[in-house]
């Protein structure tokens, strides 16, 4: 079975570690946001990918969700005591090494596909990760605050102000000129399901979306999403202000329509949110908390065999009319402004 999942950081990886689980034998490839990269210190860091990176290959973490386990912050010391900015942006030491071997390769030529093979090499993650894009993208948050109307990268939105500033627009910049990354449309071709984990909606899955042509051929497929909203409550991080910023309510049913009926054919939801409906969309309710790698096993589970449900009704001469439908309207509505990590 070969399977797609685009994935953000913490709440991705963890999804990919349960899907792993759930299907040993399956061909995974994960199509990873970069829209939260940023240089610091001269060197290039790319989250999303490293977390899932890490989480998969066992060094990451755990507690925090994201960095590396038994990590030691002597470099990030000194450079406080030399007074380089940002100090509020912490990397460990052997954290240091993995961006030190990206920003070498990169600037010897290597496309970042390339570079992220590179590194899933020592990690042995179990998937073939790749990013969205091998064009530079970057999200930007435009604020009005104490210093007047401006934009800040999104890193600094989301970490040093813990996204308390509220955002005015996000933005991710540089998407007009980007480029899926080679093999991206190939492994969404190929597919014979398309998991969307309980990422962050919109600086996360959104930005995924934003690459020229990768919406479109997930149009074609066979699409699941894990609703990353449980009870009107992101399950991690703040994805509530990313939403508030596009004008869309921290509701499952709400995400569902951001989405659209186009995109998802498929949707889980938190038992709690039984009475989501959406025309065109099949809609399951079960437990989705993933407490450890048995949960979010079972949640990755659930969604390989509705995928798979929707597969045979799809191929069925009525064209697979029943959907388990209810009422809803579709719509992307603020998918074309996002990227960052997911369910952080």
């Amino acid at each position: 079975m070969r399977i797609v999942s685009l994935a953000g950081g913490i709440g991705g990886a963890r999804f990919l570690r349960g899907l792993l689980a759930a299907a040993p034998d399956a061909e995974i490839t994960v199509i990873g946001n970069t829209g939260d990269d940023i240089t610091l210190y001269g060197l290039r860091v790319c989250p999303d990918l490293d977390t899932v990176m890490y989480t998969l290959g066992g060094g990451i973490d755990e507690e925090q969700g994201w960095g590396r386990r038994d990590e030691s912050h002597v470099v990030k010391e000194e450079l406080a005591a030399y007074g380089v900015e940002p100090q509020w942006f912490g990397l460990g030491d052997r954290d240091f090494a993995t961006h030190i071997v990206r920003t070498q390769m990169l600037d010897a030529g290597y496309p970042l596909s390339q570079v992220t093979e590179a590194l899933c090499a020592r990690w042995n993650p179990g998937v073939r990760l790749i990013p969205m894009s091998d064009d530079r993208t970057e999200t930007h948050i435009v604020i009005n605050d104490g210093q007047g109307r401006r934009a800040v990268h999104f890193q600094e939105w989301w970490v040093r102000m813990r996204a308390s500033v509220p955002a005015e627009r996000i933005l991710l910049v540089g998407a007009d000129e980007a480029k899926p990354a080679p093999g991206v449309l190939q492994a969404i071709e190929e597919a014979d399901a398309v998991i969307l984990p309980p990422s962050n909606p919109v600086v996360s899955i959104g930005t995924i979306l934003q690459i020229r042509g990768i919406r479109e051929a997930l149009e074609g497929k066979t699409v699941v999403g894990v609703s990353p909203i449980v009870g009107g409550a992101p399950v991690r991080g703040m994805a509530d202000a990313c939403l508030t910023a596009i004008g869309v309510e921290t509701t499952a049913q709400a995400v569902l329509e951001l989405y659209g009926a186009a995109l998802v054919d498929g949707w889980l939801v938190a038992e709690e949110d039984a009475g989501v409906r959406l025309d065109g969309v099949r809609v399951e309710a079960r437990p989705l908390i993933m407490h450890d790698t048995g949960s979010a096993a079972a949640i990755a589970r659930a969604a390989l065999d509705l995928a798979a449900e929707l597969s045979a009704a799809r191929s069925r001469p009525d064209g697979g009319a029943d959907t388990g439908t209810g009422t809803g309207t579709g719509g992307d509505a603020g998918l074309g402004d996002g990227a960052g990590e997911g369910a952080r």
